[in-house]
């Protein structure tokens, strides 16, 4: 049964603008060229609720290949010092949950 993991950066006001151009010049593309994004179901924005947040949703086979996961991206240096050195000083909470899909509905 799939594992979903749902994680929620909320950033400091005023700082998503400099989130979203590290993302996209750095994060983003580290992952990519590194085949990190592979599990990855998508990047979303707020627009209304809570907003100053990125959620990210990521799909994958159980906990163990989850967590080989995880190991592979911080072991990645332009991830790990290229992106997420510049990213985290942006954050202010973090939030991850691990979902299992409902047995109804689709399933991405």
């Amino acid at each position: 049964m799939a594992l979903y993991e749902l994680r929620t950066y909320t950033l400091y006001v005023g700082k998503m603008a400099e989130a979203v151009k590290l993302y996209q010049e750095l994060g983003f593309p580290a992952l990519d060229k590194g085949g990190h994004a592979k599990n990855l179901v998508g990047y979303f924005q707020g627009d209304t609720g809570t907003i100053n947040q990125i959620v990210h949703l990521w799909k994958f086979e159980d906990d163990a290949a989850r967590r080989a996961h995880w190991t592979a991206v911080f072991a990645n240096k332009d991830f790990t010092e290229g992106f997420a050195s510049k990213f985290r000083p942006l954050v202010m909470t973090q939030e991850v949950k691990l979902l299992h899909a409902a047995p109804w509905g689709p399933h991405p």
